[in-house]
């Protein structure tokens, strides 16, 4: 393993700064008392059920550690894990229809590859319904790249009119137009492939092998009792068992079949991307399902196509179509190539595309069609879990071969006794049907142990709290796009969040403005400008933007669409008298530059009705602020800027400091004749940047968020630390830093607390992995600043959640251990690179996230020290019986019951406690501490042994403490095994609540605001008192007196106190498993030393 981080990046053990990694819960074990021989990192690569982090991990990782799993319904086990085989299969489907699209399109080439073939292929466009253009026409034009064949219909706008498109205002709005072109074209969906159904369900529930033998040997006691003592009484022996099992298969199975569902309707919610595209003029917000053939649809960087369809007109338009054709190149798209696929990205620049393919007729409609959304993937958790579980089961086998043994060995020696005390075998008397039924009563209690002791239930109830929690969290404004992210949170050491949105409201209004050195007061009070200072800020402000201005016909206010800082600067000069139709139609659009996250700014190039080019630029003050050489004053005069540069400088300084957005509106004049004319040219063509003349620099309102500051504290209190990375100015983030309680007091605004991305990025690496930890701000941050941060960070041992919205954050959303993309402002390109989405871009919101990773880690431990205790205690009455008696106290149909309120109804009640407060008063859960932690095998241990010591006493003095000396053996041994019984279940039931806080004194805090916990306790309760007094024949039990159930009562009660008091027991930090495996490694490294 490589020293800082290994190739599928997972963080080594021990490593310095990991330390704070500590669980009150566990005791805060830690690695004080290590031995300097135990090398941690090679006991981790020698563990296949040790993988901290299933992010980007390699298939043959996660291929080990099935093979390692010791299971008995491997179709169960693994339903919700990764499905190799699919995945496999998926990516092959993939391949074959994006090949065969290829060879498609080059047959075609190729046969037109004459020119005078082209035009004769060409047919004439067949009409279809109110349209002059069919679905067939449609997708074979998108589908082959027919540019031939799109210049017979006049381009894009002949095109347009066929559709009955206007391509500068969309399509109407109207409901009848809408289903009119759904109707002829189809709608923007497809097929998907139907989930398992319940049916599904049962079959793969029943394929458990210790089920399947117990069935086997249910029927083969059915048949043996019905021959043997006639249909009315011998069928009950079997009967029973067929029907216990049948319980545990249905149960099991409607458990499965809700998570699906669950799973299935977040799969939707994430599939249903939202969009802005033109209708009637005006920009309206929705969904992917909802674009029609004829839409007009903008497209910006990080954008999803949304269906096929051809370009109407760009800038620097770059397509990633590595989606579909399986390369990883960009596709610059123009007039000469205008066809676009659904389903690619938009790397770079800006355009307008008009959708002419939507669901199933374009490619990735019919991709998406063959491929059904896999639900399965790898939480660390589930990995972990399955090796307790392997553990577990060969224990629980162990065990079962040993009791089998014993009693086969008890029963043909002839020291086994029937109920009336008469030798059950003797050699020679005994039937040999009599003893094949005793042969396979005793077979089945060894398999029933098997059932009980190999917890199956163990990793789906990772699932169970997942799926829970998922669906709780989408109330909590987060959707959870990879299942392992939930469980990573729990372990976040670090969050580094962007300011704009996240800490903030995200509602931007110009409050300050200066043009030249007069600071306009209001800043919208035109009056105050000369008109040509007015002339030319309208033009650079409406045409270097991506945002529209809407004013519908019969007047009202404007409607303003675009990103927030684009609707702030456009409000403004629509209150200062822009008309902004007016003002796009005076100029013509040469070149644009979209504005980059990297150079923080952006630009146009403008020619105007009388010939003359204007530049104009739009961007971070001081950035722009560096590129001017002159300024407009407030007359309109033309001044130079050298002498004035610091009071600029001063004017932003100021504004940022009251935690404004500084914003620098500036242009230049250009000869026409040095633009390149031809198209080629021209995208490659830069902008210049210099000689520029400032017009107006504002400074924006952006208010904290309510609440931000109250999150921000919990996130400190629970041991997370918050940095915040922004593109911003370093004063405005310093501002709102102290605003949301990031910094507590100006003196610790200093470096490297608060820097600047540039001087980050220009430190050594080493450099890097040492300030990393000290960074609280960083300012005028790029994307790859972040990434950088991100990566020293995780060298350094922390577990890092990151925020992020923009394409470029894509590497570093990924990179991270947990990649937050913002819901509202994020691209889908950061969508989809993340693994969970923020959906209200909120700050508090991301630490909910942080509360519901914790309970999912707490939950699972619950459930496991729950299961845990069952096990040992069902195990060693058992085996303690069977050796010493040749009986067992708890047959084959009780130990099924036990199985069903320790896997599926433990799983449900536990596995679904909503997150407390207690859980954000803890550091971190260490990515690789114990699951079962000190204090679980202290609370564990009082439990079993309580629950033994008792039990066992009932078992051999039983009958002299209840007073059934005078009873009939047979009847004595009945209420002996059926208190046994109950009082176990009823100690399950309570021992249930002492579950739920396993390091609180007080179990019941909060417990009746869970309904499904008492519900599931409640059922638990009742059907325990039916099977003992009305199913006796079934489950070979009888009707027990009030005194007797006060008794069972009474002994399962004591394990309150008893826990109560258990919790007081001191624990050492060390955890356990280090003792058991600090030998074994001695052994290991002692042989790879000889090797």
């Amino acid at each position: 393993m490589a020293s800082d981080r290994s190739s599928n990046g997972l963080l080594p053990f021990s490593k310095p700064g990991n330390d704070h990694h500590v669980d009150m819960e566990a005791g805060k074990q830690g690695l004080e008392d290590s031995d300097t021989e135990f090398d941690v990192d090679d006991a981790v690569s020698a563990d296949p059920f040790d993988i901290a982090n299933t992010k980007n991990v390699p298939l043959e990782t996660l291929r080990r550690w099935r093979q390692a799993a010791l299971v008995l319904n491997a179709s169960r086990r693994f339903r919700y894990t990764l499905d190799l085989k699919k995945e496999e299969e998926k990516d092959k489907r993939r391949r074959m229809i994006r090949s065969h699209a290829q060879v498609i399109r080059a047959a075609l080439l190729f046969r037109l590859a004459g020119e005078g073939l082209i035009d004769k292929t060409v047919t004439s466009p067949t009409p279809c319904g109110d349209y002059a253009i069919s679905v067939e026409n449609l997708s074979s034009l998108t589908r082959d790249h027919n540019i031939s064949a799109l210049q017979r219909y006049n381009g894009v706008k002949g095109l347009s009119a066929m559709l009955k498109t206007n391509i500068d205002k969309g399509i109407d709005e109207e409901e009848t137009d809408l289903f009119k072109r759904r109707t002829a074209f189809g709608s923007n969906t497809y097929p998907r492939k139907k989930g398992r159904s319940f049916l599904r369900f049962l079959w793969e529930a029943w394929q458990d092998l210790t089920l399947i033998i117990l069935i086997v040997a249910a029927v083969v006691s059915l048949v043996l009792g019905i021959k043997t003592e006639g249909l009315e009484e011998g069928w009950y022996d079997g009967g029973s068992i067929a029907f216990a099992v049948i319980l545990v298969i249905i149960v099991t199975a409607v458990s499965d079949y809700r998570q699906s569902l669950q799973f299935q309707n977040l799969n939707e919610e994430k599939q249903n991307i939202q969009l802005e595209v033109m209708r009637g003029g005006r920009m309206v917000k929705t969904s992917i399902f909802d674009i029609v053939v004829g839409d007009v649809v903008p497209l910006r960087i990080g954008d999803q196509v949304p269906a096929d369809g051809i370009l109407i007109g760009g800038h620097s338009l770059a397509i990633d179509e590595s989606s579909m054709t399986g390369e990883s190149k960009t596709v610059h798209k123009d007039q000469k190539a205008p066809f676009l696929m659904s389903g690619c990205k938009v790397a770079d620049g800006v355009g307008t595309m008009l959708v002419t393919g939507v669901g199933i007729n374009t490619e990735w409609g019919l991709l998406m069609a063959s491929i059904s959304e896999d639900t399965g993937e790898e939480t660390p958790l589930q990995v972990r879990l399955n090796g307790v579980a392997t553990f577990i089961g060969i224990v629980g086998l162990s065990v079962a071969v040993c009791v089998l043994a014993v009693l086969l060995g008890r029963y043909f020696t002839g020291n086994t006794r029937s109920p009336d005390g008469k030798v059950e075998f003797q050699g020679g008397v005994t039937s040999l049907g009599d003893a094949v039924d005793g042969v396979i009563k005793i077979f089945t209690i060894a398999v029933t142990i098997v059932v009980v002791a190999v917890p199956e239930g163990l990793p789906l109830a990772v699932t169970l709290t997942l799926a829970y929690s998922m669906r709780k969290m989408m109330a909590d404004k987060a959707l959870v796009r990879r299942l392992s992210a939930c469980e990573t949170m729990g372990s976040a050491t670090t969050i580094c969040s962007d300011k704009t949105g996240t800490l903030t409201l995200n509602q931007m209004t110009v409050v300050e403005a200066y043009v030249g050195k007069k600071k306009i007061s209001p800043p919208d009070d035109s009056s105050q400008l000369h008109p040509e200072v007015s002339s030319f800020l309208y033009e650079g402000v409406a045409q270097n933007t991506t945002g529209n201005v809407y004013v519908p016909e019969g007047g009202g206010d404007a409607e303003i669409t675009g990103s927030p800082t684009e609707k702030a600067i456009l409000s403004w000069v629509v209150r200062l008298g822009m008309n902004f139709d007016v003002i796009k139609s005076k100029t013509t659009v040469l070149h644009v530059f979209p504005f980059n996250s990297e150079k923080k700014r952006g630009g146009v190039a403008l020619k105007r009705s009388d010939s003359k080019v204007h530049i104009h630029w739009k961007g971070a003050a001081e950035i722009v602020l560096a590129s001017c050489t002159g300024y407009l004053d407030s007359n309109g005069c033309l001044q130079s800027i050298n002498e004035d540069k610091e009071f600029f400088r001063a004017a932003i300084d100021n504004m940022a400091a009251s935690s404004l957005r500084c914003v620098a509106i500036a242009y230049r004049s250009y000869e026409l004749d040095k633009i390149p004319t031809e198209e080629e040219h021209l995208t490659e063509w830069a902008l210049p940047e210099d000689d520029l003349v400032l017009l107006g620099i504002v400074g924006i309102k952006d208010p904290c968020r309510p609440g931000v500051q109250d999150a921000v504290n919990i996130c400190t209190e629970a041991g997370v630390k918050v940095r915040m990375v922004t593109g911003d100015n370093l004063q405005t983030a310093k501002a709102i830093a102290l605003e949301c309680g990031i910094l507590h007091a100006a003196e610790d605004a200093s470096e490297p607390n608060i820097i600047e991305g540039k001087v980050f990025r220009g430190l050594s690496e080493k450099e890097r992995e040492q300030v990393a930890k000290k960074i609280t701000v960083m300012g005028r941050s790029s994307p790859n600043d972040k990434l950088l941060l991100v990566q020293a960070l995780r060298k350094g041992g922390e577990v890092v959640a990151v925020t992020g919205d923009g394409t470029n954050d894509a590497p570093a959303l990924h990179e991270a251990d947990i990649g937050l993309a913002m819901g509202i402002q994020g691209t889908e390109v950061a969508k989809e690179s993340s693994d969970i989405i923020i959906l209200d871009d909120n700050f508090a919101s991301v630490v909910k996230v942080v509360r519901w990773g914790r309970s999912v880690y707490a939950n699972i431990q619950k459930f496991i020290q729950f299961q845990l205790t069952v096990n040992v205690a069902a195990l060693v009455i058992n085996v303690v019986a069977a050796i010493s008696s040749g009986d067992v106290p708890l047959n084959a149909v009780q130990l099924l019951w036990v199985n069903l309120i320790m896997d599926t109804l433990g799983a449900l009640a536990l596995a679904t406690e909503p997150p407390t407060d207690h859980l954000m008063h803890r550091t971190p859960v260490g990515r690789r501490e114990p699951l079962i932690t000190n204090i679980m095998w202290r609370n564990l241990i009082v439990q079993a042994l309580y629950q033994v010591a008792v039990l066992l006493v009932l078992n051999f003095k039983g009958k002299t403490i209840l007073g059934l000396e005078d009873e009939t053996r047979e009847h004595a041994n009945d209420v002996k095994n059926t208190m046994i019984f109950n009082a176990f279940v009823l100690c399950q039931i309570f021992n249930e609540f002492n579950a739920r806080k396993p390091d609180q004194v007080n179990v019941f805090s909060g417990v009746t605001k869970n309904h499904l916990f008492m519900g599931i306790i409640g059922i638990t309760f009742v059907l325990q008192i039916i099977i003992v007094e009305f199913l006796g024949k079934f489950t070979s039990t009888v009707k027990l007196n009030w005194k007797h159930w006060l008794a069972c009562l009474a002994i399962a009660f004591v394990s309150w106190p008893l826990a109560a008091v258990g919790k007081f027991i001191p624990v050492p930090k060390t955890p356990l498993s280090q003792y058991f495996s600090r030998p074994i490694q001695r052994c290991r490294n002692a042989r790879n030393r000889r090797a």
